[in-house]
Formats: C-alpha cells, structure tokens, sequence
C-alpha cells in the first residue's frame, strides 16, 4: 500500500518592486524588489489521494495574496513581510496548519549626482542579495533566518596555506602568499527564545533590529576578509562567526559556505620569466567548499 507521507505547495517566483515615498518629500524615495515564494501544509490529503480540491487554496490565490499584501502592508525589512505573509495564511484559512515564507530582497543603490545623493534614482552595484526564511505553524512555534548571498569578494594578497596532511595524493605546494576569493553565504537564524513570539518580529523590526544585524554581519564579514591574515578558510570564517555572535545578541548561531574561488600562478619560466604573484589563470573549476555553523556556547548551570 502506498500512503502519503509528506505534502507542501504553493508559489514561487513572486515578483514585484514596492516604492516608499517620503512624507514630507514625496520626490525622496526608496524601493525594494523582491522574489517570494510561499508554501502551505496543512489539511490538504485528499488533493492528493482522492482527487479533491476543495481544500486547495489555488496558488493564483496565493500569488494575488503576496501582491495585495504587499501594497496594503510595510514590506521593509523583509523580515516583517514574512511574519505578515505567514499570520495571514495562518489566520484566514484553518485547515492551514503551517507557513513557510521565502524573500529574496534585490539590490538597488542610491548614486552621486552633482555631488550629492539622488532622491530617486539607483544602480544595481552587486549581485549580493538579502534571503529571509520563515517556517510558522499554528501552535505558534517559529523558526526565523536571514542570509547575504552572492556578494563576491577577492583579495590579492594577505592569505596563506601551509602546514596541511600530506600523502601520496597530494600535489598542491604550500604557500605564504596566494589570492583569496570567494562568493560569501552567510546564514544567521534567530533566537526564538530571545524573540518570544512572532509577533514581536514587528517590534523588532521597528526598533531596526533586522537592518542592524544584517549591516553588522556585511561589516565583519568584509573587515574579517580584509584585514586578517588568513592562514585558510576555514579559520577566517570561524571568527567571522564568532565576531557576529559577539556583536549580535538576537542570533543564536551563524553558518558560512564558502566556495573557495581558485587562481592559479601561471608559470612562465618556459619564456624566461619570472612570475612573482603577478599573473593568475582564473580556474572556472574544480572548486574547494568549506563550511561551518558557530554556534553559542551554553554555560551549565552549577
């Protein structure tokens, strides 16, 4: 016999770009672009195994309510939009017993003209974007997250690999010197505990608790790369998370996956040339991966 195990549908690839204007300058304004998607579980079987729908929340119905709810609703940070979108789901539909809400937020930058900030106009700078991720089910237990992706980041020098296992396998020649580049994914998850309920996401949000952390986390995660000389990744990406969980009381642990992004020294000794880490070959591929989460440390109670 076969049986149904596990179920979730809904939209993805929701798109739409929402303006905010100043209300006191209506010309200053700012945007936020967004891709989400929504899934509903819930008390939906019989959709699956007996051929009907009249459970179905059609995921048309789904996709206008992400746009509605994005005009009628404040959708920065995006943070405060997932705990909307999850509540809503939640509240207006009660064979929905669980909401997982995922933003991707684009990037748009503000330029120079004339010397000074346009009101309105902006540039895509960077393929980085901000990832939100919220799981809420009906017993109010919640899992929120947020992540920095695709922001690519080399350095020339200030990097080294030495004193690895070595065996009949390896190849590779150690060095004191080598470029550094890698395209960060850095995932924070908060602290439910911390946070309480989900409906203190919107207070959070109002006191930038979300801006804050993801401005502290592109901070450390660029000075960290800059200014350490790094003996390998994954002993950089350790103290990026641990300089997070240090500045960031609402995180509970940081992951870092991080491709280590290869160039390799061309030798030239065949022309005569010497090549003193000046000239680099780009190699598309193989790559080397490299991940960790760093959690908090938990003190027993004597």
């Amino acid at each position: 016999m076969a049986y149904l195990q596990d179920s979730t549908y809904g939209k993805d690839n929701v798109k739409f770009l929402k303006v905010k204007k100043d209300k006191f300058n209506p010309e200053k304004q700012e945007v936020l672009e967004a891709t989400v998607r929504v899934l509903l579980t819930g008390n939906f079987d019989v959709s699956y195994t007996k051929a009907d729908n009249s459970p179905i929340v059609p995921t048309d119905t789904v996709k206008n309510t992400i746009l509605v709810e994005a005009r009628t609703n404040d959708v920065w940070p995006i943070e405060r939009f997932a705990a909307h979108l999850s509540e809503h789901f939640i509240n207006k539909y009660s064979h929905v017993s669980g909401v997982d809400v995922h933003i991707t937020q684009h990037k748009w930058t503000k330029y120079e003209v004339n010397g000074k900030i346009h009101d309105h106009s902006f540039k895509k700078d960077g393929e980085d974007v901000k990832i939100t991720d919220l799981s809420f089910k009906r017993n109010g237990d919640f899992k929120l997250s947020s992540t920095l992706k695709d922001l690519t980041v080399l350095k020339s020098t200030g990097s080294g690999f030495v004193n690895y296992n070595v065996c009949d396998y390896t190849t590779l020649a150690p060095t004191n010197d080598r470029i550094l580049s890698t395209d960060i994914d850095c995932t924070w998850n908060f602290d439910n505990k911390k946070i309480g309920s989900i409906k203190n996401i919107y207070k959070l949000a109002d006191q930038g608790i979300f801006d804050q952390t993801l401005s502290k986390v592109l901070k450390i995660t660029l000075d960290r790369f800059a200014l350490e000389n790094s003996p390998s990744v994954q002993a950089t990406m350790y103290n990026m998370c641990s300089d997070i969980l240090d500045v960031c009381p609402y995180v509970y642990n940081v992951t870092y996956s991080l491709p280590n992004k290869h160039y390799i020294l061309f030798d030239l000794s065949w022309k005569g040339l010497d090549n003193d880490n000046v000239l680099f070959y780009p190699a598309a591929n193989p790559n080397g991966l490299i991940k960790c989460t760093v959690g908090r440390e938990i003190k027993a109670k004597l």
